[in-house]
C-alpha cells in the first residue's frame, strides 16, 4: 500500500501529476486544488496517496493533505460516489467548506461540483452529516496548535502562501502559523512554492 510519495514534480495534466521518486515516475490523479498547490515542474513535493484497485484498473489518487484524503475516503463510501466524483467535489470545495456543508446539511453547496446533481448532493450531506464533526480537526490542520499572534514579514509571497493553505481548507490561524514556521526555516526571501511546501508539511504534521 502506497500511502505517501516524496519526490520531484515531473509533469502535470488536467487531473493528474507525475511524481518522480528516485527515478520512478508515479502517476497520481488529483483534485484541481491539489494540482494548483503542487507547484511547477522540478519542485520537490509531498503527496498523500490512496491506492484504488478494481478488476480493470489500478490507480493512485494524490492529495495535498491528509485531511483531503480523509474526506476522499468518506465521500467514496457514499453510494454513487466514485473516485472521479469525489475528486470533482474536492476540486470545487475546500476541506473546510465540505465539512461545513455536511455539518449544516447544505446540499446546494456540494451540488456546485461538476457531475453532482441535487439527489446525490442530498445523499452525501445526509450520510456524512454525523461524520463531519469528526473531521473538523483535519479540515483545520490536524489539530496543530496555532500561534495566536504570528508576525509575518510584509510581502506577497507570505500572503499568497497563507491564502493557498486556506484554499486547501486550513483555518486562518493554522495557515498563518504554518507559513510563519516556513519563513523562519527558509528565510524571508523564500519562493512561494517553497513556502507552501514547507507550510503544508508543518500544517499536516
Amino acid at each position: 500500500m502506497i500511502a505517501k510519495l516524496t519526490g520531484i514534480l515531473d509533469d502535470t495534466g488536467p487531473d493528474w501529476a507525475i511524481i518522480d521518486v528516485n527515478g520512478v515516475g508515479y502517476l497520481v490523479h488529483c483534485s484541481a486544488k491539489t494540482l494548483t498547490h503542487l507547484g511547477v515542474r522540478g519542485d520537490k513535493v509531498v503527496v498523500h496517496t490512496e491506492m484504488q484497485v478494481s478488476e480493470t484498473d489500478q490507480r493512485l489518487i494524490g492529495f495535498a493533505s491528509a485531511g483531503e484524503r480523509a474526506w476522499f475516503r468518506l465521500l467514496t463510501a457514499v453510494q454513487g460516489v466514485g473516485s472521479k466524483v469525489a475528486l470533482a467535489i474536492l476540486s470545487a470545495l475546500s476541506a473546510e467548506e465540505l465539512q461545513r456543508a455536511c455539518a449544516g446539511g447544505d446540499a446546494a453547496m456540494v451540488a456546485r461540483a461538476n457531475g453532482v446533481g441535487p439527489k446525490l448532493a442530498s445523499r452525501i450531506v445526509n450520510e456524512l452529516k454525523d461524520k463531519a464533526g469528526g473531521l473538523a480537526g483535519l479540515s483545520g490542520g490536524l489539530g496543530i496548535a496555532a500561534e495566536a499572534d504570528v508576525a509575518l514579514p510584509a510581502g506577497s509571497a507570505s500572503a499568497d502562501a497563507i491564502s493557498a493553505l486556506q484554499n486547501l481548507g486550513f483555518k486562518p490561524a493554522v495557515a498563518s502559523s504554518a507559513v510563519a514556521f516556513a519563513i523562519k526555516e527558509l528565510g524571508e526571501d523564500a519562493r512561494l512554492n517553497d513556502l507552501v511546501r514547507v507550510a503544508l508539511k508543518r500544517a499536516t504534521g
